[in-house]
């Protein structure tokens, strides 16, 4: 029999609420052009509910018996993902003399380039031609000037792959990171095509601290695979009484 490939199990967190994604909103309901927020996206907080969210979510890993908690953290570079990550390992009460963690800027958030802190009314506006070509390419593959499309998150976590299946083989994995980035790897693990993943998102928003889990199969392809367990899972911040909030990141690029 073939070793092993994959990690035993592997959980994708979407970092709690921040400050960005409440400015954000406040944005769109007043329908303003440009969202507001001084800081640029590497930096950008979490809210005080999203660090209650990121509490919650490790109380709940920590219910968890001790040879099921995670073995390893990848946590995307931005301040409101590595938060969410600390915040999670604490509740946990995880051992981090025995966890190994890494802050991988592969996971970062999609990069919005010229739209950058701009909404929806404000891309109509400044950049009408980019909205049209959005609107003939879709989000998958249209690439805003200085930016990234789906496509171009994909190539990255396409060696973010290749590393857990390569380097964490049996590991417990735990990934802390973005919208995008969780559907993006959803479309690689499961080996979607553009017309599936995209249903996906049209069909209901990545909550805040929501866990998306895979455990491995091994009766799944010749030599096994990462079966999906959950999607969007949010009962640990529910049952802990958190919020649940399904804020969209706010398009605010690195400076």
């Amino acid at each position: 029999m073939q070793e092993q490939q994959w990690p035993d199990v592997l959980w994708i967190v979407r970092h709690g609420e921040s400050a960005g994604n409440v400015a954000r909103d406040a944005a769109i309901a007043a329908e303003l052009p440009i969202i507001d927020i001084a800081s640029r996206d590497v930096d950008v907080p979490l809210s005080a509910r999203g660090e209650e969210q990121a509490t919650a979510l490790g109380q709940w890993f920590g219910q968890l018996p001790a040879n099921e908690h995670p073995t390893v953290v990848f946590t995307s570079p931005y301040l409101r993902a590595r938060h969410t990550a600390d915040l999670l390992i604490t509740a946990a009460q995880l051992d981090r003399d025995n966890l190994i963690e890494v802050v991988d800027e592969r996971l970062r958030e999609k990069e919005f380039g010229v739209l950058d802190r701009l909404t929806s009314f404000g891309i109509s506006a400044q950049y009408p031609e980019q909205a049209e070509f959005r609107r003939i390419l879709g989000k998958f593959y249209h690439r805003p000037p200085g930016g990234e499309s789906w496509c171009d998150v994909i190539l990255r976590l396409r060696s973010v792959i290749d590393m857990l299946t390569r380097d964490y083989r049996h590991e417990r994995i735990l990934i802390v990171c973005h919208t995008v980035v969780v559907l993006c790897l959803r479309y690689l693990l499961e080996r979607m095509t553009e017309e599936q993943i995209l249903a996906i998102d049209r069909a209901e928003e990545i909550a805040n601290c929501s866990v998306t889990s895979y455990v491995f199969d091994p009766k799944l392809d010749k030599h096994g695979q990462l079966a999906l367990q959950r999607f969007n899972f949010v009962a640990p911040l529910a049952e802990a009484g958190a919020d649940i909030t399904t804020r969209k990141d706010a398009k605010v690029a690195a400076r």
